[in-house]
């Protein structure tokens, strides 16, 4: 049974009976998805203010919804609504970047500087985008993020059993799941690949911005970096990850004394400079190849590498 929406117009009053499809998602993230387009700080202040009901009763945003829950959703001004409407050329760029579908998923090739959702200044994302594009799917939820700069591998679910079971794939360091990364490198790689077994710890303040370092005291972080080509002052890698940290990879490569080209948080202020007057302007870390199995189905993606990563390995920098 599909939900039943006895209203469906955002500016009167929604009675929303859940169906099976949103049978124990968190309310937040079901009203985020069913007011799409409706900032999130608004969601939340609907919530807090008790304008939405659960079966005639107030809720907490983290409430797991029940199949046949009766979910009252207030009235939502349309100019709310309407807002973060992406331009036609970023969302051609999106359909382009698509590398599969079926009806459980969507794999796309994110384009570096696109960030994965909107929020903190950021109008719209991949997962806004793709609901612009496709206003009739009845479920689009990322499965993970990737940094704004970073490119590649993003994943997408249709549905909300690929969603439930991708992510305990991405959730569980013991999964066969396999995450491989490329990256672009400041320096010259010495010897050959290296498993950086190094914890990280989140949220450091360092001159008022929130930063990941390397810390005794932080959760286990391990990526193995292989060298794959040299070029003057650079080095590609391919790193895979066996665990899932925030900014590992950019951390790791740092702590080992190379950190990722154009890295403007963790990378080296003189050296980015120097690419950005060559005309080098993103961050090189890209999610090259991503392994998994989904119902009983094996799947592995490749995002290939756009064109200015082979421009840059071939630069031919001044003397």
């Amino acid at each position: 049974m599909n939900d039943k929406l006895q209203n469906n117009a955002h500016q009167q009053v929604q009675m929303v009976e859940i169906g099976p499809r949103h049978h124990g998602q968190r309310l937040d993230n079901f009203l985020i998805t069913h007011l799409k387009g409706v900032p999130k700080s608004r969601v939340y202040k609907l919530l807090r203010s008790g304008q939405v009901r659960v079966n005639k009763g107030r809720k907490k945003a983290d409430y797991r919804l029940q199949q046949a829950d009766i979910v009252r959703i207030p009235p939502v001004r349309l100019r709310e609504q309407e807002s973060g409407k992406a331009p036609a050329h970023l969302l051609q760029q999106l359909k382009d970047s698509l590398i599969y579908e079926d009806d459980d998923l969507l794999i796309i090739n994110k384009p570096s500087g696109m960030a994965v959702h909107g929020g903190s200044g950021v109008p719209f994302g991949v997962i806004e985008m793709l609901r612009q594009l496709r206003p009739n799917d009845s479920m689009l939820e990322l499965v993970h993020r990737l940094d704004r700069d970073t490119s590649g591998c993003l994943v997408i679910a249709r549905s909300r059993s690929a969603l439930d079971e991708l992510h305990q794939h991405f959730r569980d360091e013991h999964s066969e799941m396999r995450k491989i990364y490329r990256a672009i490198l400041m320096g010259r790689w010495q010897g050959a690949e290296r498993m950086i077994d190094a914890p990280l710890r989140k949220n450091t303040l360092r001159g008022g911005e929130r930063m990941v370092e390397v810390s005794t005291d932080g959760k286990p972080a391990r990526s193995l970096f292989t060298p794959l080509a040299y070029h003057d002052q650079l080095s590609l890698v391919e790193v895979e990850l066996f665990t899932g940290r925030t900014h590992q990879i950019r951390v790791h490569a740092q702590s080992a004394g190379h950190p990722v080209a154009g890295d403007k948080k963790y990378g080296d202020p003189a050296f980015n400079q120097q690419l950005r007057q060559a005309g080098f302007k993103r961050m090189y870390l890209h999610a090259y190849q991503l392994a998994f199995s989904l119902k009983g189905k094996d799947y592995q993606f490749f995002a290939p590498l756009s064109d200015d990563w082979e421009t840059l390995l071939n630069y031919q920098w001044r003397a």
